[in-house]
């Protein structure tokens, strides 16, 4: 597959998912389920093995070809599942999407990785390429952390020497302590987030 025809097909699927996002936005809306939120999670609920497996696809696809803003597909999975199926569903599938994303830059190289991510931020970590045992170090410790640009630093690591199974390593280790963090300010506020922490 050349770059143009995944460029395309990127497109394709987020236009995709754009409009099948508002579909089902709207679909929701009609059955008075964004009225109330209990409402939301009982809707959930019934679909027990369908609905996890739709939204754990949703956040593969929110990391592979962003459509929202993924802090809220994240407070979303605990406002619907609870905190800890939440952060399960949220966990397995930021964690499935990032290795996409790096094998995805890995096979098609710095063009698709220039089409994904903005060049300032490509400018910003570019510097982090040079060293590849220092780049490993502020990888692992960026994708700890719940203020890094995660797809961004994915899709620079796939155009390091950086393996496979170390890349995927970092992201099973590393994503937990962030995906928690981040769902937690997202939902509670800093404020909470302060007095959990202390």
């Amino acid at each position: 597959m050349s770059i143009t025809t995944s460029k395309r097909l990127i497109n394709l699927i987020s236009l995709c998912g754009f409009f099948g996002l508002i579909s089902l936005s709207i679909y929701f809306y009609r059955l008075g389920i964004f009225a109330d939120i209990q409402a939301l999670q009982e809707f959930v609920g019934q679909a027990a093995l369908l609905g996890p497996m739709l939204f754990i696809l949703i956040q593969i696809l929110q990391v592979v070809v962003p459509i929202l803003p993924g802090g809220i597909s994240l407070a979303a999975g605990v406002l619907l599942f609870g905190p800890f199926r939440g952060f399960i569903y949220n966990y397995l599938g930021i964690c499935i999407g990032s290795v996409i994303l790096f094998w995805l830059g890995r096979q098609y190289g710095k063009p698709l990785v220039l089409r994904l991510i903005n060049e300032k931020t490509y400018n910003k970590y570019i510097h982090w390429l040079d060293n590849q045992k220092r780049f490993d170090r502020l990888f692992a410790l960026a994708i700890f952390l719940p203020i890094a640009p995660d797809d961004a630093l994915c899709l620079m690591a796939s155009l390091t020497g950086i393996s496979f199974k170390k890349f995927t390593w970092i992201i099973l280790l590393a994503k937990p302590a962030s995906v928690f963090l981040y769902s937690l300010a997202l939902l509670y506020g800093s404020e909470y987030l302060v007095q959990f922490l202390l």
